[in-house]
């Protein structure tokens, strides 16, 4: 036999003891082991929809004991059917992005398998079976525990950290307290002579997400410290523990932010700038329609803001594909023990995913971290602390929504602005209506994400309809510009120019420039 030769005709004891008993009883042992942590990994994705699910059903049921005796018969009946259709579609839905995502994550793993089997069937140099499940073994076990354990020790890098000292707390009311951040840069001081600016985070994703990773200068805040402006935040209490959050109103929201800024212009001298992301850029353009803040503010920044919800394609619709009977508060609402009323953020989270169910069915989510893991541990031997803290900024930084702001954002999802320019809400007895900000020649810059799915651009840019306005598209999605663009050598830095002919500005040159 000349050529090829088998390897056993090399034969001793304790190669063939390796060969036929020991590497395949380790193979079976990796393969139980890969198994075992796939279960537990998948089962804790899928409680990321089924606990949600289990306190909608509770709201619901509790709703509908009153609702029954209230409504007619055939009206609930009715309602009923269409709600049975919905649910079958959101299940066609999430079962058909579900697929796709095991198709493409097994046809890469097909190939990575056969090639296993083809070196341990004669004995070719590269990964054997034994080695593949190994493998796949340790992948898994550092999805489902080393993956969870690095996204909790993340913690201390992200986000705002106010207990440390590190920033002055400036005010306070008995639902906010502001504070002025100072940059992570010992070098760089605070320009109090500066025009200053006061940020608005959103209610629903909360405050974090714009102070992301300071320490690796991927902060929309600290991008404004990082140029000597004087920076303040507005920082909600705990809804859980202050009565003045969980009762209030857009009109307590509009006071305090008038109360705020008519305290930064006692201090500097100077109007502010008042900036919004997101829930909070929408709150901001009301609170200035509204007329509380005239003579304190000279100039507005709302980044990736519903400012027209009814115009954001993917949550608009799937609320007007909500059978009529349900699209309401109630079936959202939490009691505390207190008595009062407010809207469950862990719910509001789960009407997002269900959305973008395609995207973000636990199948998809789990196979989608897998390949992330995937490639990390094959490229770094480590986890990405963007990765990370983003994960733990979705895991930790739900908290429940005063059921009066609620009812504006709503009302902003299910009314349109008028033809003349006026918003779907009302302050204090007042219409909100865009002329007011050009009679007061308010210069205005709206951000906007060329990708974003949960705020699309046509809801942030309503207000070009009405009024001129300067706008600034950023690629990617919804928190891009507090994560990607804030770090100031990336290729959109949220203090200079860019685009063709460096067309746009990002906020902080925007704000920059209006000294």
């Amino acid at each position: 036999m000349t050529g090829f030769e088998y390897p056993w005709t090399d034969f001793s004891p304790d190669k063939w003891l390796k060969k036929t008993i020991l590497t395949p009883l380790e193979g079976t042992i990796d393969q139980a082991v890969a198994l075992r942590e796939y279960w537990k990994g998948l089962t804790g994705y899928m409680n990321e929809i089924l606990v949600p699910y289990s306190i909608a059903m509770g709201y619901f049921n509790d709703v509908e004991k009153k609702r029954m005796l209230e409504d007619p018969p055939l009206s609930t009946l009715q309602s009923l059917m269409e709600l049975l259709w919905f649910n079958s579609d959101i299940s066609t839905r999430g079962a058909s992005g579900s697929i796709r995502a095991i198709n493409d994550y097994t046809e890469n793993e097909m190939t990575e398998a056969f090639g296993a089997f083809l070196n341990t069937l004669f004995y070719q140099e590269g990964e054997d079976l034994n080695a593949y499940f190994k493998r796949k073994a340790q992948l898994i076990t550092a999805m489902t525990r080393d993956y969870p354990e690095a996204i909790e020790n993340v913690a201390p890098l992200f986000g705002f950290h106010f207990e440390r000292g590190e920033d002055e707390k400036f005010a306070e009311t008995e639902r906010f307290i502001v504070y002025r951040v100072n940059s992570k840069d010992r070098k760089v001081k605070t320009d109090m002579a500066k025009k200053p600016v006061l940020i608005i985070p959103p209610y629903v994703l909360g405050a974090n997400i714009l102070g992301f990773l300071p320490g690796e200068q991927r902060s929309y805040t600290h991008a404004f410290a990082d140029q000597g402006i004087p920076t303040y935040i507005r920082i909600q209490k705990r809804i859980d523990e202050s009565v003045g959050v969980q009762t209030m109103t857009g009109e307590d929201d509009t006071k305090d932010t008038a109360h705020f800024c008519e305290l930064l212009k006692k201090r500097h001298n100077r109007m502010v700038t008042l900036n919004g992301y997101c829930q909070g850029g929408f709150s901001s353009v009301c609170n200035i329609l509204s007329g509380e803040l005239d003579g304190l503010v000279d100039a507005l920044i709302t980044c990736v803001a519903p400012i027209d919800g009814t115009r954001s394609k993917g949550l608009a619709d799937f609320l007007k594909s909500l059978p009529e009977r349900y699209n309401n508060l109630l079936y959202g609402a939490k009691t505390l023990p207190n008595g009062n009323v407010v809207a469950d953020g862990k719910l509001m989270g789960w009407v997002y995913k269900l959305k973008s169910i395609e995207k973000e069915s636990p199948l998809v989510s789990f196979y989608r971290d897998l390949v992330m893991i995937k490639s990390a541990r094959k490229d770094t031997l480590r986890f990405n602390n963007t990765a990370l803290a983003l994960n733990y900024w979705l895991k930790n930084d739900r908290t429940d929504i005063p059921m009066g702001i609620t009812k504006m954002s709503f009302a902003s999802f299910n009314t349109p602005i008028t033809k003349d320019g006026i918003l779907p809400v009302t302050l204090f007895g007042r219409k909100l209506q865009f002329k007011r900000i050009q009679e007061k020649k308010l210069p205005w810059l709206i951000c906007y994400g060329e990708k974003d799915d949960l705020v699309e651009s046509p809801a942030a840019l309503a207000p070009m309809d009405f009024i001129p306005v300067e706008t600034t598209p950023f690629p990617k999605g919804h928190v891009a510009i507090a994560t990607s663009w804030s770090h100031p050598r990336s290729e959109y830095p949220l203090h200079g120019r860019f685009g063709e002919n460096a067309k746009y500005r990002g906020p902080v040159r925007f704000h920059m420039d209006l000294e």
